[in-house]
């Protein structure tokens, strides 16, 4: 089964997506309060998937993509946030990110991210 880190500066938004993964079967779900810690994390962990919210203190989303994607230009990220602004998901995708999901999010949101995405 995958190993997916979950990035996002609010705790109960780690816990859903957390909580959601866990019900899809995905059981190896690690944690990371901001894009910083999330580097540091990818590299000690070499996740399958990264799920990355954009707006974080320390180092936003986008500098963690571009920092993630220095590390492993084939690393697998899906953006998560509630900033669904044209523009953010374009550059989002230009970096490199597989998918971009909108906050508020339905679970069968993140099911079918988790198909495209690992299979």
């Amino acid at each position: 089964m995958a190993k997916i880190l979950v990035v996002d500066d609010a705790a109960f938004m780690r816990m859903m997506i957390k909580d959601t993964l866990n019900k899809l079967g995905y059981d190896d779900v690690e944690e990371a309060a901001d894009g910083a810690i999330a580097v540091e994390k990818f590299q000690q962990l070499s996740p399958d998937l990264v799920m990355l919210d954009v707006t974080m203190p320390n180092l936003d989303g986008i500098g963690a993509l571009k920092a993630i994607k220095q590390l492993n230009p084939s690393a697998k990220v899906v953006m998560c946030s509630a900033m669904g602004q044209e523009a953010m998901v374009v550059e989002a995708i230009k970096l490199g990110a597989l998918d971009f999901i909108v906050k508020p999010f339905k679970p069968d949101r993140i099911a079918k991210t988790m198909k495209v995405v690992l299979g």
